[in-house]
């Protein structure tokens, strides 16, 4: 079990635990393309931790390190105090990992409902027969994690659309479907890939609220990318910024606030 006697106290007076996850000297390549360099931070348990920095950062291709989806040339990611070797995004999930994605991955002639369940697969465990046939341990198995997913249905308020096929619902809704199928995972640690993006004012406020609910109520720990810097100072105890592939700040949103690197890369400034 990892250490949890090293806590962290953030801005507005809230203590998070020890360390969960800690990325340590990743480095990634495609081809003569260094999309992260040799950049290092870590997780701690029950935080919202934010990862920002401009277009081409190489926020989303740190998330995909996180969740199995690229491996890097160099580093280790360590998870929960041990070292994690090379794992397919199955296996990742299976760690209590789970994620939404920059762009919406849903099934869209399903419905809500339907679209929530796949969330609990890694947790089915009876076999293609009793499946086919619902009996048994297959039935017990899909009325429990029924059970499970409307609860997250009606945590985030969707349940006037839980019949509806996805195709079929605004940008905003489509957004907290995938919330919800990534929480039916019931994860210990939630990767979001700008989860507000192309969302009204409205909208961001709602889902804003959402996930401060989540890692509130459940407990969960998030790692956040979002372009909006105003939602990301609001929600965040911690933040990583990228620029270019390397990491040019990293602390509480007041440090970074002030950290003329962050200024300088969020406002254009030319880079010798």
């Amino acid at each position: 079990m990892f250490d949890q006697s090293e806590s962290f106290v953030t801005e507005d007076g809230r203590t998070i635990g020890g360390v969960m996850m800690e990325m340590k000297n990743i480095t990634l390549r495609f081809g003569g393309v260094v999309a992260i360099k040799d950049i290092s931070f870590d997780v701690r348990e029950g935080e919202i931790r934010a990862i920002i920095g401009p277009n081409g950062a190489g926020k989303s291709s740190m998330l995909n390190v996180i969740s199995g989806f690229y491996h890097p040339q160099d580093g280790e990611v360590w998870y929960k105090g041990g070292k994690r070797p090379p794992m397919k995004p199955f296996e990742v999930a299976r760690q209590g990992i789970a994620r939404t994605f920059q762009n919406i991955a849903l099934f869209e002639g399903m419905t809500v409902l339907d679209n929530v369940m796949t969330g609990r697969l890694n947790h089915m465990k009876a076999g293609i027969l009793s499946q086919a046939f619902w009996y048994g341990k297959a039935q017990r198995e899909e009325t429990e994690n029924r059970e499970i997913v409307e609860r997250v249905i009606d945590f985030l308020e969707i349940q006037n659309i839980r019949k509806t096929p996805v195709g079929r619902l605004p940008y905003g809704l489509k957004k907290r479907v995938e919330l919800a199928r990534a929480l039916a995972a019931d994860p210990k640690l939630l990767l979001l890939d700008e989860p507000m993006a192309g969302m009204n004012v409205e909208e961001k406020e709602d889902m804003s609220r959402f996930i401060l609910d989540v890692n509130d109520e459940f407990g969960t720990t998030i790692v956040l990318i979002e372009h909006d810097m105003s939602v990301v100072m609001d929600i965040s105890d911690r933040v990583v910024v990228m620029d270019y592939g390397k990491k040019i700040g990293d602390g509480t949103p007041k440090d970074v606030r002030s950290n003329q690197a962050v200024i300088d890369a969020y406002l254009g400034v030319a880079h010798d």
